[in-house]
């Protein structure tokens, strides 16, 4: 390796995976992660079939299974709540299911888990206070209760989310948050019985999106229009809202609205977007994950692209003959597919709204199933 020691800013999912690929490798690798352990933001999430490749490679897949819950197909319902369609997903060999759903307090359990396993060490609380950058290293101050001790690094990685400092760090305000123009409503409920994969569903404008989860659990994520964001909401307007929403649906999917309750931890938020558009580093830091390609969660891909970014990243500094090479090379290779990854995302949030462009019908000559069995092929 053509690094020996890294600093990791950002202890969520893509981090944890940077961390354990780097350390796996042989490399000395520090995680500072500003929340507390058990602080972990969101109900759950999709893991697609490239996902659950990474998981393979860092040696999670079976841990992050067992805590899921695995599923071949995904359906579409109609605004009844009858079914319009089941939709098999791509598969890839040697990963033995489909897609996997989870709780993100579990895949960051099982993460954490084998990062420490591979030999990092992690300090929630904390984050980098000072860099003084050089030719061939950065020096770091911490803060925090629990923060290392300063140090010297080869390397800086920040995968600390869509307000990273370290993206300010490096380019200042031009790449701050973008809103959409929509948002996302999100709550936990007791898992229905006959929820055994992922629904999708409309009504008019609304979208709304069934989970299952590992432990009897679920969440639904509703998508709507915005005309600005709503600051300040409290639980119960959020749940008063929600309960709305829902009812728009027949069948068992509007009878969900009853299952929302003040105590089941309803969330509401503005969807963003950011694209840095030059190279994603300067000198020995750089930003990867939602920090540099935030995007709507139409594809389901946004949490895929910052592992893919993690791994990746790690397997250009193995076979690199220089940081700068091996940055350069990093970057360039990631470019394609989470610009696709964010352009069709948004250009299929505008058409469920009935606010294509040209350039999204354009791009949407390529079916759904036809992207994601374009993200099926490696990374």
């Amino acid at each position: 390796m053509i690094v020996q020691r890294v600093l990791v800013q950002g202890g969520g999912i893509g981090g944890l995976v940077a961390a354990t690929a780097l350390a796996r490798r042989g490399v000395e690798v520090d995680v500072v992660e500003r929340r507390p352990v058990d602080s972990v933001l969101g109900v759950g999430l999709i893991q697609p079939v490239n996902a659950l490749r990474v998981m393979k490679e860092i040696g999670a897949l079976g841990a992050v299974l067992s805590a899921g819950y695995p599923s071949e197909e995904l359906r579409l319902i109609k605004p009844d709540g009858t079914v319009l369609a089941d939709a098999p997903l791509p598969e890839i060999p040697g990963v033995p299911t489909r897609s996997n759903t989870i709780q993100r307090r579990e895949l960051c359990r099982v993460l954490l888990d084998a990062a420490t396993a591979a030999g990092v060490r992690s300090y929630h609380g904390s984050s980098s206070a000072t860099l003084r950058e050089d030719d061939h290293g950065v020096d770091v101050t911490f803060a925090g209760d629990q923060a290392p001790v300063a140090g010297r690094y080869d390397l800086i990685v920040g995968f600390d989310g869509i307000r990273s400092t370290l993206r300010r760090h490096l380019f200042g305000d031009r790449y701050d948050p973008r809103p959409t123009g929509f948002s996302v409503w999100r709550v936990s409920v007791p898992r229905p019985p006959e929820l055994d994969r992922v629904v999708y569903g409309f009504v008019g404008d609304l979208k709304a999106t069934l989970v299952p989860l590992g432990s009897g659990e679920s969440y639904i994520a509703l998508i709507a229009p915005e005309e600005s964001v709503q600051p300040g909401l409290t639980t119960s307007e959020i749940t008063v809202q929600m309960r709305v929403m829902l009812g728009r649906f027949g069948g068992r999917v509007g009878e969900l609205a009853e299952r929302v309750s003040d105590e089941s931890s309803a969330a509401y938020g503005p969807v963003e977007e950011v694209s840095v558009e030059e190279p994603w580093y300067r000198g020995r830091i750089l930003v990867a994950g939602d920090a540099t390609h935030a995007t709507s969660p139409h594809m389901a891909q946004g949490a895929a692209m910052a592992v893919e970014d993690a791994v990746v990243l790690a397997e250009e500094l193995e076979g690199a003959a220089s940081v700068p090479e091996a940055l350069d090379a990093w970057w360039k290779r990631r470019i394609p597919r989470a610009g696709l990854v964010q352009r069709y995302s948004a250009a299929l949030m505008r058409q469920e709204q009935g606010r294509a462009a040209p350039e999204d019908l354009k791009l949407l000559e390529l079916s759904v199933p036809q992207a994601q069995a374009r993200l099926a092929r490696p990374y």
